[in-house]
């Protein structure tokens, strides 16, 4: 038996050694002590759990901090630090819900606890990032400069895109990726509007596709972020029994007179207004009224959630941090972090068409069983807290939510980075019908 062993065992050796001639060298680690071997594969970003390393730019204060007050502006070209960064402006209003921008540069400026529950973290060095951050607040040039689409103080807004692309265009670091790993928030609908077709390569922070074409922006290689709230989140909602505490079915409280799908809104107020257990009315966004939606939302059972000028709007979100089941139509919207949260777990979806039936979407809602309505008010309060952009940031709040959904973009960004240096020709894939 030994002696037969002894003579298969130069056999076996000596057919690797024959093989190796035809097919390449052999490793013969890799036959006998496969687990003495190297791994040769690169676990890429998303295999690995360190944050996200993002490189901000310097600009000067006239593109961010500069537009929220003249003190702010008047200090020259001082580095912005978390130690000068300015507080977002208590007396902002609805301007509020477009300020994702401003959050998401706060969190790169902060510099406490480390890196431990942090999704995207700041480095100095440009050649060690995976990202860069783009820290221009288009959208609150848009309300600052541009609010009224004619008004003399546009041309502030077109000049400070200018003058971004300018300086884009200058750096290496978005030139050797054609700005395709530089991330711009452009929140607002309108933010961005004279050159955005220049951007149309980075990733993009938008709040739904609404008025972008989609060679601009697209879900592909953009993310999807939610309003900032407006109104101030139930901290202490613990009734001991929710459901029966809640006395109106269903609340709306918005503007009614809308473009493009949200011309629904008017529609609706003819079918729900005089409807004893349904709120339905005209409002616009003034201190006063916010205070007044806010008692709203907490005494309903559901928030209506209709399309507005674009699919989305801010109301979706007051309705989470109230604790309010959104019940949304809006056939085109798009919903931030999807690939993580299951909205129809706490919300509920009607088309257009079934909204416009009469009595169809009330009595859904009156027939809606109660316990049902309590897991997804439970799960309302499970998952605000994704919902809420802070100084200092939180662990899994809003803008760490953001930063691992830009972390989740970067294998297609290296993917077409890749593709796009040894193409010789026109991307035929493109071309595919």
């Amino acid at each position: 038996m030994y002696g037969k062993a002894a003579i298969c065992l130069p056999s076996v050796i000596l057919f690797l050694v024959s093989c190796s001639i035809y097919v390449g060298t052999v490793d013969f680690r890799s036959y006998f002590f496969p687990l003495l071997q190297s791994p040769t594969v690169t676990r890429s970003l998303c295999a690995t759990g360190r944050p996200l390393r993002v490189y901000m730019y310097d600009l000067p204060r006239r593109f961010h901090v500069g537009m929220m007050d003249r003190r702010s502006s008047s200090e020259g070209s001082a580095p912005v630090t978390a130690e000068n960064f300015p507080p977002w402006p208590s007396n902002s209003g609805i301007k509020r819900q477009h300020s994702v921008e401003y959050w998401l540069m706060a969190s790169l400026l902060y510099g406490g606890d480390g890196e431990e529950g942090r999704e995207a973290v700041r480095v100095s060095d440009p050649e060690t990032a995976d990202a860069f951050y783009v820290p221009f607040f288009s959208s609150l040039s848009f309300n600052t400069h541009g609010h009224n689409m004619t008004d003399p103080e546009t041309e502030v807004d077109r000049r400070l895109q200018v003058e971004l692309l300018e300086f884009l265009q200058k750096s290496k670091y978005y030139q050797r990726s054609g700005g395709r790993d530089h991330v711009i928030p452009m929140t607002h609908p309108n933010a961005f509007r004279f050159l955005r077709q220049e951007l149309n390569a980075s990733l993009l922070i938008v709040v739904d596709f609404g008025r972008y074409p989609r060679n601009v922006s697209r879900l592909s290689k953009d993310v999807v972020a939610p309003y900032v709230h407006v109104v101030d989140s139930f901290t202490d909602d613990d009734p001991l029994d929710p459901y029966e505490s809640r006395n109106t079915l269903l609340f709306f409280r918005g503007n009614t007179v809308r473009k493009d799908q949200g011309k629904i809104r008017v529609k609706l107020s003819k079918m729900l207004s005089g409807i004893d257990d349904v709120h339905y009315e005209k409002s616009v966004a003034t201190p006063k009224n916010i205070i007044m939606s806010t008692e709203g939302m907490r005494s309903s059972k559901f928030c209506l959630h209709p399309a507005g000028d674009t699919p989305s709007s801010c109301r979706m979100f007051d309705a989470i941090v109230s604790h309010c089941v959104p019940v949304i139509v809006s056939d085109n919207i798009e919903l931030p972090y999807e690939d993580e949260i299951d909205y129809t777990e706490f919300s509920i979806f009607f088309s257009m068409k079934e909204a416009l039936v009469p009595g169809y979407l009330v009595n859904q809602l009156r027939q809606f069983p109660k316990d049902r309505w309590l897991g997804m008010w439970n799960r309302l309060k499970n998952v605000s807290h994704h919902f809420e952009f802070q100084y200092p940031p939180k662990k899994e709040d809003a803008v760490n939510m953001l930063w691992r959904q830009v972390k989740h973009k970067l294998p297609g960004i290296q993917l077409a980075l890749h593709r796009s240096r040894r193409l010789k020709v026109p991307d035929w894939w493109q071309r595919r019908r």
